[in-house]
């Protein structure tokens, strides 16, 4: 394959999955602000809470489809890759309903509400067994199509429980069932389509790569929602709310380049393309988050107007928002390399770095400014120090 041909499928995987993806992602944001309109600040501090703690025990399904998408890269098939998805759903079904009451405890929220929020966690596991297996093969298309009836799926029941008056409990528990029926109309759509299945490996991956991959991710997704967490530890109410919303741009510019790590993920897992596709991928957002963080400091006045006077305060903060989310960004992308090659070690300094943060946000972070402040600055410094030390290793493998 050429040069120009890889790129312009390249272009047009991202095409599709970033309008997947958008979808879901714009249906998410309506719900955010519709949430706060209808919650007020307090109670929409408790739902942004339970999301982002749901999003923590989301980690494996993240790892999972990152596993499954290299797995079918390498040659595992589907039979073998569906079995992993299951065990791994069993497991995360009971972690999730032992940390229900410490978790509600914690951020002190209803029980019924984060039960809702944690059991989804097992849902969508099986959901990304089948979208790593999309992804692995390299059929976007369809892989757009089950991102945008996800977030769909997710948010339309959401925002009619709220409408009509229910609580968050209401909306979370609406949410998880549209979450399953996405799940098992995915399944029968890769099914339907007669996915050739690779050739089975003597020894098939297991959980215990999950795993490897999973403590990656929830360095990302720990670092991505420490501050977020801790709101309500450091901040009153009020301004714990102002801070939720805010993080919708943090959000923004965190997902909206995703479709460059999921359509580049699979050349990054192949040992002749993994080179390029690191470079490419870390190049193309950080030009990304360049332009998102420029936009947002330009709409930033408007939001007010959106979401009410009541969340005023964040209005100057926005870019600071979303510089946090752009920094996540690139960060994701040198993680996804590091799980595509199986060199997990790189998390390490995401680690460290959420460690400082969680010091410093609890030390010192008595306000929005100071918390989204330190937040940017341990979300810079992770995703410089990842992005160096992929690149580095990415070289020498090529070299090799």
């Amino acid at each position: 394959m050429t040069p120009r041909p890889a790129a312009t499928s390249a272009v047009a995987g991202m095409t599709m999955v970033t309008v997947g993806s958008m979808t879901a992602n714009l249906a998410s944001y309506v719900l955010a602000l519709l949430a706060s309109r209808w919650l007020g600040p307090a109670g929409y501090s408790e739902f942004a809470s339970l999301l982002a703690a749901q999003l923590v025990l989301a980690v494996p399904a993240l790892a999972l489809q990152t596993v499954v998408a290299r797995e079918v890269v390498l040659g595992d098939g589907d039979a073998a890759l569906r079995g992993l998805g299951r065990r791994c759903a069993v497991i995360v079904a009971v972690i999730a309903a032992a940390l229900v009451v410490p978790v509600a405890a914690v951020l002190d929220t209803g029980v019924g509400a984060t039960a809702a929020a944690l059991l989804t966690a097992p849902l969508l596991v099986l959901l990304a067994t089948e979208q790593g297996i999309l992804q692995g093969r390299g059929r976007f298309g369809e892989l757009s199509v089950i991102l945008a009836a996800t977030g769909i799926a997710k948010v339309v029941p959401a925002v009619a429980a709220l409408a009509i008056g229910w609580g968050a409990g209401a909306a979370l528990t609406v949410a998880a069932i549209g979450t399953g029926a996405v799940a098992a109309g995915a399944r029968v759509l890769v099914g339907r389509e007669g996915a050739i299945a690779g050739a089975e490996r003597a020894v098939p991956v297991g959980v215990a790569a999950v795993l490897r991959a999973s403590q990656v991710q929830l360095a990302l997704i720990a670092l991505s929602s420490a501050d977020l967490l801790l709101t309500r530890v450091v901040l009153d109410e009020s301004q714990a709310g102002q801070y939720a919303l805010g993080a919708v741009a943090t959000k923004a510019a965190f997902w909206l380049p995703a479709a460059v790590g999921v359509v580049l993920y699979p050349r990054m897992a192949s040992p002749t393309h993994s080179a390029r596709a690191v470079r490419s991928a870390l190049g193309v957002l950080v030009g990304l988050g360049a332009v998102t963080v420029a936009g947002v400091a330009l709409v930033a006045p408007l939001a007010p107007l959106l979401v009410g006077q009541a969340y005023a305060p964040v209005q100057g903060l926005l870019w600071l928002f979303a510089l946090d989310g752009a920094c996540l960004a690139v960060l994701q992308g040198a993680l996804l390399s590091a799980i595509a090659r199986e060199r997990t070690r790189l998390a390490l300094a995401a680690w460290a770095a959420l460690a400082v943060e969680v010091v410093l946000i609890l030390g010192f972070a008595s306000t929005i400014e100071q918390l989204i402040t330190i937040a940017v600055g341990t979300a810079a410094l992770a995703a410089a120090v990842v992005s160096v030390a992929a690149l580095r290793g990415a070289d020498r493998a090529a070299e090799s």
